[in-house]
C-alpha cells in the first residue's frame, strides 16, 4: 500500500499528515480526525487496515498542538472544536485535493466532524463514521477528564504521551484538559448542528465508555434528519478502534462500502 508522510501548511501552521492507499483522483477518501489526546501515530495501523478493507484512500493528520504538527497557544479557546470543524478542516480537505470523503472521527474528532457536516454542508462529505462522539457535557465526562489531569501530574502518563507528541505534549494534554474542565464549557452543546447533517451517519460506542454514556448517541439520533446506524460494542471503553478493532473495522468497512456512502 502506498504511504506518504508529509506536512500541510494551513494558514502558516504546519500540520503533519499520512496518506495511505489511492489518491483522491482514484478513490474516495477516509479522513481520520483524532481524539483530544490523539495524533497520526496514535491511530496505529487502524487507518491502514480500513483503507485495505475498503479500497479507499486514507488521510490521517494531527491538529495543531499534537504529534509533529506545529504547537498551539495555550490556553485553547473554548470554541476550538468549532474552529477546527468550520475553518481548519475545510482547508485541509482543499490542500489534500479531497473530492469525496467519509469523516472518521473519534471523541473530539467526532465532534469536529459533526460541526463540519452540520455547519457547512460540504458536498464532498458523503458520510460520517463517529466513534464515542460528544454533543454535550456529561458529569461522567468531567470526572474522567479530571482524573486524567491528576494522572498527568502524578503518574508516567506525561512520559507516555510525550513518545507521540514530543515537545507538543503539554499543548496536547493541557489544551484539551483545561478546556473541558473550564466552568463555562459545561454549557457546550452541538445539538444545533444536527438538523443540518444530510450525509448518512454511523455511530460506534463502547458500553464501558468512561467518557460518555448512550445519552450522546440518543441525542444525536433524535437531532438528525435521518436515522443513523448505531453499534454498541461489548467489552469496549472509550476507544473502539483500540478496544474492539475487528468489530469496529467491520462496521466501518460495511458502512463506507454501501450505497449510503455514495458508492455505486
Amino acid at each position: 500500500m502506498r504511504k506518504v508522510n508529509d506536512f500541510f501548511s494551513i494558514d502558516g501552521v504546519s500540520l503533519e499528515y499520512r496518506w495511505l492507499g489511492p489518491g483522491p483522483d482514484e478513490a474516495p477518501t477516509l479522513v481520520f480526525l483524532h481524539e483530544g489526546l490523539g495524533c497520526v501515530d496514535l491511530w496505529k495501523d487502524f487507518p491502514e487496515r480500513v483503507a485495505e478493507a475498503t479500497g479507499w484512500g486514507a488521510l490521517v493528520y494531527s491538529r495543531a498542538g499534537y504529534g509533529k504538527s506545529d504547537p498551539c497557544v495555550l490556553p485553547r479557546p473554548l470554541g476550538f472544536m468549532h474552529t477546527e470543524g468550520l475553518v481548519t478542516l475545510p482547508r485541509v480537505l482543499d490542500a489534500a485535493g479531497i473530492r469525496r470523503a467519509v469523516l472518521v472521527g473519534h471523541s473530539d474528532g467526532a465532534s469536529i466532524a459533526l460541526i463540519n457536516a452540520g455547519g457547512l454542508r460540504d458536498e464532498r462529505i458523503v458520510g460520517l463514521a463517529l466513534m464515542a462522539p460528544h454533543v454535550l457535557v456529561e458529569q461522567i465526562t468531567v470526572e474522567s477528564i479530571r482524573e486524567a489531569g491528576e494522572a498527568y501530574e502524578k503518574t508516567d502518563l506525561r512520559l507516555h504521551l510525550s513518545r507521540y507528541h514530543g515537545d507538543n505534549v503539554d499543548c496536547a494534554f493541557l489544551g484539551w484538559n483545561r478546556a473541558w474542565l473550564h466552568p463555562v464549557f459545561r454549557s457546550w452543546n452541538l445539538e444545533i448542528f444536527l438538523p443540518g447533517i444530510e450525509a448518512p451517519v454511523l455511530l460506534i460506542q463502547g458500553k464501558e465508555d468512561n467518557y460518555g454514556t448512550t445519552l450522546q448517541l440518543e441525542t444525536i439520533e433524535r437531532g438528525l434528519p435521518a436515522p443513523p446506524e448505531i453499534r454498541l460494542l461489548e467489552r469496549c471503553g472509550h476507544s473502539p478502534f483500540r478496544d474492539q478493532p475487528e468489530s469496529t473495522l467491520q462496521a466501518l468497512a460495511g458502512f463506507v462500502s454501501g450505497p449510503k456512502a455514495g458508492l455505486p
